[in-house]
């Protein structure tokens, strides 16, 4: 690199130029910010080779990735470092001759009713009580209304209006907000859950929804880091047997179950889904209706119901040609 300006200093200003511009780039900027310090713990100088990104998109994830974790990595610099040949034209751009291609998205783990309900009530019994009841109602919250994790971390108490039943999601994934209506039951739950939380820590309507229950931490935000530790002793404590491509059952896979179930029923209800697909796209936050419709081909239960849909469409097609001769 240039004597003169940093790789960091690089960075910044490549991420000025490009939010000028009108791009999100919270995501790219922490990946160039972790590839920045790896950088400098490995006292590499001169412009940055291919080599030297593979080694660091290999350690991602504290090397517990697999080959798509390491292909996504190195992905993410690629813009970068085609913009920084202007400056350092011996930089090199890494392809997907290193990894491969950035695999598609992986067929997640459906859960069925009966899991669910078994997470649910193995989560409340830990202990103690308090942890119990936000364990419980935070697992349920997540798979009737498929939020994301971060999502339902991120709520204070003033964005879950139980009176008329709506939760405010605020500056989500894409940096969008969007209200959230609630099923009568899920008001119930969370009014149950707010009650219980009164008796250990006071209102404050700009404080966390769900929160921490020990300790100095009690009545802080409740970390995704403690979350998915707990998630992860209850997965092996049900001897859950993953049936998606990730190996295991996840939190997130609460989410694709919930969409997967909306969609199932509106099938079995004879609804035409195309008509509800932007309604539930808009729904779980997604930022284009084709990520709502990938689930039409990624999911095998409802590639089934597609495949039955078509062939009764073709049969219908046949009798009609039948009549008309």
């Amino acid at each position: 690199m240039s004597t003169r300006i940093s790789l960091p200093e690089r960075i910044e200003q490549y991420l000025a130029e490009r939010r000028r511009l009108g791009f999100d780039l919270h995501k790219r900027s922490q990946s160039l910010g972790r590839f920045a310090r790896y950088v400098d713990a490995v006292g590499h100088r001169g412009p940055p080779t291919v080599e030297l990104m593979a080694t660091w998109a290999r350690q991602v994830k504290k090397g517990r990735g697999d080959r798509g974790t390491a292909a996504r990595a190195l992905r993410a610099l690629r813009p970068f470092m085609r913009w920084l040949q202007q400056f350092e034209p011996a930089t090199e751009v890494p392809d997907e001759a290193v990894f491969g291609s950035v695999p598609g998205r992986v067929t997640p783990h459906i859960f069925r009713d009966a899991e669910i309900e078994a997470l649910l009530e193995a989560a409340g019994q830990i202990r103690p009580p308090l942890r119990s009841v936000v364990m419980r109602t935070l697992f349920g919250l997540i798979a009737c209304t498929g939020l994301r994790i971060s999502e339902a971390l991120a709520l204070v108490d003033a964005d879950v209006d139980l009176n008329v039943g709506v939760l405010t999601v605020r500056c989500s994934k894409f940096g969008k907000s969007r209200l959230v209506p609630l099923h009568p039951s899920a008001v119930a739950a969370l009014c149950a859950y707010r009650r219980e939380r009164t008796k250990y820590v006071p209102s404050d309507p700009e404080g966390p929804f769900f929160i921490a229950t020990r300790g100095r931490r009690l009545g802080q935000a409740l970390s995704d880091r403690q979350v998915h530790r707990i998630f992860e002793e209850l997965r092996r404590q049900l001897g859950w047997v993953s049936r998606g491509g990730h190996g295991v059952a996840r939190i997130h896979d609460l989410r694709h179950s919930f969409a997967v179930r909306r969609l199932l029923r509106w099938h079995e209800q004879g609804e035409n889904v195309h008509q509800h697909m932007l309604a539930l796209s808009t729904y779980m936050g997604h930022a284009k209706v084709s990520n709502t419709y990938w689930y039409l081909t990624g999911v095998p239960e409802l590639l089934q119901v597609v495949g039955r849909s078509f062939e009764h469409f073709v049969d219908m097609g046949e009798a009609e040609e039948d009549s008309d001769g």
